[in-house]
């Protein structure tokens, strides 16, 4: 009896021993597989909160970078008078009404070898043959868009157009202002910084009603 007794309660404390055990199984934490969690690894630092590497610099003055030289490096080397040959007028397609020339086209051409620029508006005079120095200037009024100076490469052309009051009728014809008409042979044009060019119309006289003419500054577009 004393080992029955003994036995039990070798059993009860075996008992307590196995509650306890299975009461602290119960409060640890356990991972997938039933056993302890293994303890989880410091969380990395989140984008915002990491230092900032310096943004790098956008290199210029490339192949797409800024320009050099201005405009491409555009000449603003004027023409002389050993750059340049004047033309000579033209009767404009677009002209007063009348049998007078009216309007003339003129142009200027860069015979030399390198670019050069014409400047502003031509002046104008009226003159005979062999006589530039012996000449009529007229009184001219600019016209049109504002100067645009161009650079003309070797061979390149600039233009302007000449409009004035026209001689109407036949042969001598007459001024409808009541003025004596006047017609001369030949006109220079004068280009700023570039000398004075006589030239000759290319089909009749210059004829003109009075001392007045209206110009166009030197343009690359021909006129009309």
């Amino acid at each position: 009896m004393q080992y029955t007794a003994g036995f039990g309660r070798t059993a009860a404390a075996l008992a307590t021993v196995l509650a306890a055990a299975a009461l602290m199984t119960g409060c640890t934490p356990t991972g997938d597989g039933g056993g302890a969690a293994a303890p989880s690894a410091p969380s990395a630092p989140s984008a915002s909160s990491a230092p900032s590497q310096p943004a790098e610099a956008t290199p210029t003055g490339g192949d797409k970078g800024g320009t050099t030289g201005g405009a491409g490096g555009e000449t603003k080397k004027p023409c002389t008078v050993d750059d340049i040959k004047v033309s000579e007028g033209h009767q404009a397609d677009v002209r007063p009404p009348g049998t007078g020339t009216g309007a003339a086209v003129v142009s200027v051409t860069n015979t030399s070898a390198s670019p050069c620029k014409v400047y502003g508006y031509p002046t104008v005079a009226a003159a005979g043959n062999g006589s530039p120095d012996k000449n009529k200037p007229l009184a001219t009024t600019h016209t049109g868009p504002a100067a645009t100076d161009p650079v003309l490469a070797p061979g390149a052309r600039a233009w302007t157009k000449l409009t004035f009051v026209q001689v109407q009728g036949e042969a001598d014809g007459y001024c409808e202002s009541g003025a004596t008409p006047a017609t001369y042979p030949t006109a220079v044009i004068g280009v700023l910084g570039a000398g004075k060019h006589q030239i000759s119309m290319d089909d009749g006289v210059f004829a003109f009603c009075d001392s007045k003419v209206t110009v166009t500054a030197w343009s690359s577009a021909k006129p009309s």
